[in-house]
């Protein structure tokens, strides 16, 4: 089993919403996740292959269409280092456009006294 590529965000928001609705249709997963249905029966397939995710037919379900995406102790381990880098990867971002925000109020700022000070 190889590790999929896929970028820690896609992988992130994969493995949360499958964690937090196992019956969920790849339809609303790929709306959910913001990418194209293709791209979400691969990445799922890619995940299954990994094993990260058991997918399973609903024992009760009418429709035998229906899949439960369980997470496997696997998964739940990927899932857990996925989202410390993402949160890492974002608090980062969030550093940078703190420092950007308290740059440009300073700009503001000097800006303001000088066409206050260029009006008299």
């Amino acid at each position: 089993m190889k590790d999929p590529v896929l970028p820690d965000e896609l992988r992130y928001q994969l493995l949360k919403e499958l964690d937090a609705n196992p019956g969920i249709s790849q339809r609303e997963l790929a709306k959910i996740v913001g990418v194209s249905l293709g791209k979400t029966n691969y990445c799922l397939k890619a995940i299954i292959e990994a094993g990260w995710v058991k997918a399973g037919n609903f024992a009760r379900s009418d429709n035998k269409m229906n899949y439960a995406y369980v997470l496997t102790p696997k998964g739940l381990s990927e899932k857990a280092s996925v989202t410390m880098r993402f949160l890492k990867k974002k608090q980062v971002q969030y550093e940078q456009l703190e420092r950007e925000i308290a740059e440009l109020r300073k700009e503001a700022e000097r800006q303001t006294l000088e066409s206050t000070r260029s009006r008299y």
